[in-house]
């Protein structure tokens, strides 16, 4: 096949437009993927808004992209054609700033390719990613599986690996919508006292099946006194959007607890410096990842049994599909199948 479709946006705020395009040709340190599946994430309003700084259209959003490499540019190394490869948000790093030569390759300085955003992403049957974008895809996994760990997966597996909490800690997930489900599954499987904080009693056998040992419901409770009462959580994950909500789990650290954020609400959050001071207690917010740790929340998810709910689409049906996502009344990840 000589030509692929893809969803582009052409406009801010306009429709997705399927077109009919030739099929790129990779250039140096770059491979061409044959896309499977891609994620719908609300990261993609900043494309389809053409609100990302320096942002050009028309572009083809998805940064959530699991298919297969079916051509290979120059100088590339360590990746074959038929390799079944995810694609996420981070498409590499300098090595040159200062923030790299520390090894902070996440804060690269230099302005690195984002998938979706510098270059067009996986609304579509082919794509090119650079090499530095690519991670590894078990066969352990479907393409529709795997496609929402690359972004709410890493995001949430990667924070909770590195948040400083050991197996027997008292972690909190805050919210069980497209991060929070997979935040909970984590959580328990890394060997957490897992609880869940959301909205409503109906979310409670939910929670238990994703592996909560404890469900809080916050309509009907004080989560930060209750978790208090459990001795204080070592880490609450924030995955929430409402600010207000999200500053009052500072009540429910216990000492040298941390909220560690997830979620972006666009108002700022309001923190008792008392609470802070008193424990040794702190906010952190928490970027998701490099390839490197999308390849690692893929293998530990096909280890562990870990899977993101989805809601699946057929490309032709991407406009419905978005706006699913945006309406939040998915349970709880749309993925767009191309294949």
């Amino acid at each position: 096949m000589t030509n692929a479709r893809v969803a582009q946006v052409s406009t801010p705020n306009g429709p997705f437009e399927l077109v009919e395009r030739k099929r790129p040709e990779p250039s140096r340190h770059t491979v061409r993927v044959a896309v499977e599946a891609c994620g719908i994430c609300h990261s993609d309003v900043l494309t389809r808004s053409a609100a990302f700084p320096g942002i050009t259209l028309p572009r083809v959003p998805g940064h959530e992209v699991v298919g297969r490499i079916d051509a290979v540019g120059a100088d590339v190394e360590g990746w074959n054609i038929g390799q079944r490869v995810g694609v996420g948000w981070n498409g590499g790093y300098c090595g040159r700033c200062d923030p790299c030569r520390r090894g902070q390759f996440f804060a690269c300085i230099t302005g690195p390719p984002v998938t979706g955003i510098s270059h067009d992403g996986g609304y579509g049957e082919s794509m090119i990613a650079p090499v530095t974008s690519l991670a590894r895809v078990p066969e352990g996994l479907s393409s529709s599986d795997a496609a929402p760990l690359l972004c709410a997966g890493v995001t949430t597996f990667n924070a909770l690996r590195n948040s400083g909490a050991r197996s027997g800690d008292l972690v909190a997930i805050h919210g069980l919508g497209g991060l929070g489900h997979l935040a909970v599954q984590f959580a328990s499987r890394m060997g957490f006292h897992t609880v869940a904080v959301a909205r409503g009693a109906d979310k409670a056998s939910l929670a238990t099946t994703l592996g909560a040992d404890r469900y809080i419901d916050s309509t009907a409770e004080d989560p930060a006194k209750a978790l208090s009462a459990l001795g204080g959580a070592r880490i609450v994950l924030a995955t929430v959007t409402d600010a207000g909500a999200m500053s009052a789990m500072v009540g429910g650290l216990g000492v040298e607890g941390s909220l560690l954020v997830l979620g972006a609400p666009h108002e700022p959050l309001a923190v008792s410096a008392f609470a802070l001071i008193g424990g040794r207690r702190s906010v952190q917010g928490w970027y998701s990842g490099l390839s490197i740790d999308s390849e690692d929340t893929l293998a530990f998810a096909a280890r562990t049994g870990v899977r993101s709910m989805n809601e699946i689409v057929p490309l032709e049906k991407v406009s419905e599909g978005y706006d699913r996502m945006m309406s939040g009344k998915a349970r709880f990840r749309v993925v767009l199948e191309t294949r």
